[in-house]
């Protein structure tokens, strides 16, 4: 661990504050300081505190701790370093700086891609029937939600939500509320709803207004078997 007098010529070597000036910011004296950075003495605790605060730095620190200089952001410590160079080199730091600041920015954000198991299709349309064996993998552009299982909407019926042959992920379940979306099964066969539960009845209700609603009476079969993640 460094002791007292290493840590306080790094300190002052670090803020360019020189012998002299450190004695006029502190009231300490010229010879106080010389005896500190030559080993031959360290500071008692009353003055390690004023030194501390005059180079803003930590008072733990300075008396050989292992914690950080300084409470000072990434951006203070470039700006402390880069105010020591020459004016030569403060030009290179801002060319270099001004690089990564515009390469940061003309960033493309590659998509997210993996691969899914897709468990057949859901109509958005008029029906269509889930895959009974092993599902198919397929890749897939974008974050992957936790779900249960995928499918692939096929229709126009849940526009705008969901596009037809779009990807589509659902956590298992029997039971929905009143405005959530579902996979259900309805007569057999599988479909992507709005399921809705009101004065009016039970119903899957299709987003886009050209499709009418499926109403859920004991005329047709109907079983929710999932919801879709959002």
């Amino acid at each position: 661990m460094d002791n007292f007098n290493n840590r306080l010529k790094q300190a002052m070597e670090y803020r360019n504050v020189k012998p002299a000036e450190l004695s006029k910011i502190t009231n300490i004296g010229k010879s106080s300081i010389s005896q500190w950075l030559s080993g031959k003495y360290s500071a008692k605790q009353d003055k390690i505190f004023v030194i501390a605060k005059a180079l803003n730095v930590n008072p733990s620190w300075l008396i050989g701790a292992n914690v950080p200089m300084s409470n000072e952001t990434l951006p203070d410590k470039i700006f402390n370093l880069s105010s020591k160079l020459d004016e030569k080199r403060q030009n290179n730091v801002y060319n270099y700086t001004e690089q990564q600041y515009n390469e940061q920015n003309n960033i493309i954000q590659m998509p997210l891609k993996s691969d899914v198991k897709l468990y057949g299709a859901v109509s958005a349309g008029t029906g269509e029937y889930l895959l009974d064996n092993e599902p198919e993998l397929v890749p897939y552009e974008g974050v992957v939600p936790e779900h249960d299982y995928a499918v692939i909407v096929n229709g126009v019926s849940m526009r705008p939500l969901f596009e037809d042959k779009q990807i589509i992920f659902v956590k298992k379940t029997f039971e929905a509320r009143s405005g959530q979306v579902v996979i259900a099964y309805y007569d057999n066969q599988a479909y992507v709803k709005k399921y809705v539960n009101d004065e009016k009845g039970a119903r899957f209700v299709s987003l886009n207004k050209s499709y009418d609603d499926m109403p859920i009476d004991e005329t047709h079969e109907a079983e929710i078997i999932g919801v879709v993640v959002l």
